[in-house]
């Protein structure tokens, strides 16, 4: 049951994923579903161009780890790729003043709601430096943008800013319009469908019996696990991670990290990293949820400028009141004109 105790200012929360240190075991996948008791979305057969079998995310799958293999020269296009965003400035290579991930990288094992205590050895967080093959695997969820396309266009306030700075549905208040689909820039939000297979959403379960699946044509995606912020416990895929590759806590103190580890791998000669999410200057605001990438965006099915589509209504609602000034003046004229011809 969810602790409705008062809070006072908790700031906002995030995630930081290094998909570097990514090793596509899917514990996060399992953890969220389990957690979250969301049906199951796949027959368990892997997909034909991949060893994942969820595909995506949806309103079933809230957690989706995303396999990509890479040949030698998939790899040599994306360090030179990387080199490019190195030599516009952005992130920059490490300073040598900076002791910011030298040795050590910062993990939240110690306090998981407190990014950036405990250490751990850079050679258990080093990637595999193979130049003929690799693969790229990265924990994908929702975002949770600064400016939500999704909660800017839902229609009932079904969708609503928590105190810790994430979105979140209100099942009981959607009513399955659809319209925050459309919204989100990312596809990451949808409605429920009501399959084969149905979650136990009942704890008091007999063995082996399916329990019907819950808000189907309800806009369901992940909350950032609401309910156990509200407990001061952190979600359930950081809090089952085995590598820390998906770190939770304070976005601010995670934007930094993800600078310092970025750095890091510069140092190192991995030029491909880069940060996806931590530019508060891009289409959404920046991003609650901040990636760690090897490659370019949509190597891994991220779009590379996401722009929330509710951000043009004030350049748009500009021009259709200067089209209507003129129409009327347009008909003004038209009509005075008329008036002296008689």
């Amino acid at each position: 049951m969810i602790n409705l105790r008062e809070h006072s200012h908790p700031g906002r929360k995030g995630f930081f994923t290094d998909t570097s240190i990514c090793i596509g075991c899917k514990a996060c996948e399992v953890a969220c579903k389990e957690w979250n008791r969301n049906p199951a979305d796949s027959s368990w057969e892997l997909s034909e161009s991949s060893y994942d079998n969820t595909g995506q995310l949806g309103a079933d799958t809230w957690r989706h780890v995303a396999f990509v293999e890479q040949g030698r020269e998939q790899i040599e296009q994306a360090r030179e790729s990387g080199r490019r965003l190195v030599n516009l400035g952005m992130p920059s290579r490490a300073n040598p003043a900076d002791k910011a991930g030298q040795g050590t990288v910062p993990v939240s094992h110690a306090s998981p709601t407190k990014a950036g205590q405990g250490t751990v050895p850079a050679s258990l967080t080093a990637p595999p430096d193979t130049p003929d093959f690799r693969w790229l695997m990265s924990s994908d969820v929702c975002k949770h943008c600064t400016n939500a396309g999704c909660l800017d266009v839902c229609p009932t306030g079904a969708l609503f800013r928590s105190e810790f700075g994430t979105v979140v549905v209100q099942a009981d208040v959607c009513n399955g319009c659809g319209t925050c689909v459309a919204g989100c820039p990312f596809g990451v939000i949808e409605r429920r469908k009501d399959g084969l297979v149905a979650p136990k959403t009942n704890r008091d379960f007999t063995a082996g019996e399916q329990a019907p699946t819950t808000n189907v044509g309800v806009a369901q995606k992940c909350t950032l696990c609401y309910d156990r912020l509200l407990d001061d416990e952190t979600p359930a895929c950081a809090k089952t991670c085995p590598t820390t590759s998906i770190k939770f806590g304070d976005h601010s103190d995670l934007a930094d990290l993800a600078r310092a580890r970025v750095r890091e791998l510069h140092a190192q000669g991995l030029t491909e990293a880069r940060l996806y999410g931590a530019n508060p200057n891009d289409g959404v605001g920046g991003t609650g949820s901040i990636f760690l990438l090897l490659d370019e965006p949509e190597v891994y099915g991220l779009p590379p400028d996401p722009r929330v589509p509710t951000a043009d209504l004030p350049r748009m609602f500009d021009r259709a009141s200067l089209a209507a000034v003129g129409m009327i003046a347009g008909v003004v004229l038209a009509f005075l004109t008329g008036r002296r011809r008689r």
